[in-house]
C-alpha cells in the first residue's frame, strides 16, 4: 500500500458540488441563486406548481369529469382464479382472509366474484358481492354463496 492506491471509503464522498461556498466553488458569487429577489434570500420557499406568476398548468387545464362520493368500488376476482387457488392449495371454502392470506385482497377491499372462467370444486366461497353468472356457475357445481 502506498499513497498512490488510496482511495475515499465507498459511500464516503458524494459528486454533486457545494453551493454557497464563496467564489471560488466554480458556482459564482451569487450561489447560483441569481441576482436579488425573493428567490435569492435564504428561506425561500414556493408553492408546488408556482410558475413565477404565470397562469399554473393545474388552471390552465379544464376540470373534467365528476367523481361520486359515496361510490362503492369493488375488487374483482373471478373464478378461475378462485379455482386456481382450491387447486393450488386444496381448499373447500374461500373467504375474505383466505384471499387476503394470498395476496388477492388487501385489508380494505370489497371483494366482487366475477363470471370469467369456470368452476369445477365444489366451494363455498365468502365476498361482499356475486354477479350473476358468477353465482349461477357457483351453485351448479354445487358449491354455495354466502355474502358478507
Amino acid at each position: 500500500m502506498n499513497l498512490s492506491n488510496l482511495k475515499p471509503a465507498e459511500g464516503s464522498t458524494k459528486n454533486r458540488k457545494r453551493i454557497g461556498r464563496g467564489t471560488g466553488s466554480g458556482r459564482g458569487g451569487t450561489s447560483t441563486r441569481g441576482h436579488k429577489g425573493a428567490g435569492s434570500r435564504s428561506g425561500y420557499t414556493s408553492k408546488v406548481g408556482f410558475e413565477g406568476g404565470q397562469m399554473p398548468l393545474q388552471r390552465r387545464l379544464p376540470k373534467v369529469g365528476f367523481n361520486n362520493v359515496n361510490r362503492v368500488e369493488y375488487v374483482g376476482i373471478n373464478l378461475d382464479a378462485l379455482q386456481a387457488l382450491a387447486d393450488k392449495y386444496q381448499l373447500d371454502q374461500i373467504g375474505f382472509d383466505t384471499l387476503r392470506e394470498h395476496g388477492l385482497a388487501s385489508k380494505n377491499d370489497l371483494i366482487k366474484v366475477l363470471g370469467r372462467g369456470e368452476i369445477k370444486s365444489k366451494l363455498e366461497v365468502k365476498a361482499h358481492a356475486f354477479s350473476a353468472a358468477a353465482q349461477k356457475a357457483i351453485e351448479l357445481a354445487g358449491g354455495t354463496i354466502v355474502k358478507l
